[in-house]
């Protein structure tokens, strides 16, 4: 049994302490991620279609965010590394997801086009915000700040992380789970349908996990989340692309 002394000290590091052990798993999904990011630019490349593009930047945002978290849990925040961590971590990489979905999901282009140009205005306007905000420096020393703290409850910085992320993730989900059941039915879709599903339940992973991480100031929660989100993200990526053997189900595969 530990002692009053050992069990003092792990709820300090839980959630005020820094060390590998909790930055361990930022660091797995930044490899995640950035190996993801590269699957979708080579897809991209040989078929630049609008959704590949989108996911692989927003995929590069998640990788570049979850590194800034690993320095930052690692070693001790500094001002920099909150600001790319919140900028790609917590206002963009969800929506530039979403709007991938939408160019994937609408007929008419014209709707992801105009879409991308109020992204890429929004864009501008969050990194303005947050690359010149007034940080708190005794905020910065949790293990996990959060951004309510850093920032301040009422700052133009964490209220454009709510007015971003939260509709993109329910737009997000919600086009993942209509794409999955328009393809129920159809073994020749099944893969993607497996794969659709993945990828919802990867990004509710990361969403409830670093919601009630972050929340509670409960650092492994979110550290593992990153990581155990982005790699369901993946592998439903990676079954999305894997060919249905036809043969399989027919007299002759028996």
């Amino acid at each position: 049994m530990s002692g009053p002394g050992e069990a003092a000290g792990a709820a300090v590091l839980t959630t005020t302490g820094h060390g590998w052990w909790l930055a361990g798993f930022p660091l797995l999904a930044a490899a995640v991620a950035a190996l993801f990011a590269l699957s979708l630019a080579r897809s991209f490349a040989v078929h630049p279609q609008p959704p590949m593009g989108l996911w692989a930047l927003a995929l590069a945002m998640f990788a570049t965010a979850s590194l800034a978290m690993f320095l930052g849990v690692r070693g001790g925040w500094t001002g920099g590394e909150f600001r790319v961590y919140w900028i790609f971590g917590a206002i963009l990489n969800v929506p530039y997801l979403a709007l991938g979905e939408v160019y994937l999901l609408t007929r008419r282009r014209s709707v992801g086009h105009a879409l991308l140009v109020l992204l890429l205005v929004g864009t501008a306007f969050a990194v303005w915000k947050v690359g010149t905000a007034f940080l708190t420096p005794d905020a910065l020393a949790k293990a996990l700040p959060l951004g309510k703290d850093v920032f301040g409850d009422a700052s133009a910085p964490y209220r454009i992380s709510q007015v971003y992320a939260f509709p993109a993730y329910f737009l997000l989900l919600g086009g993942v789970v209509w794409s999955a059941w328009q393809m129920r039915g159809r073994p020749d879709l099944r893969n993607r349908t497996g794969g659709a599903v993945a990828i919802a339940v990867g990004a509710t992973i990361v969403a409830v996990g670093s919601g009630v991480g972050a929340g509670f100031n409960v650092v492994p929660l979110f550290s593992v989340s990153l990581a155990a989100g982005v790699t369901v993200m993946y592998l439903g990526f990676l079954t999305a692309r894997r060919p249905v053997d036809k043969r399989a189900g027919s007299p002759a595969a028996r």
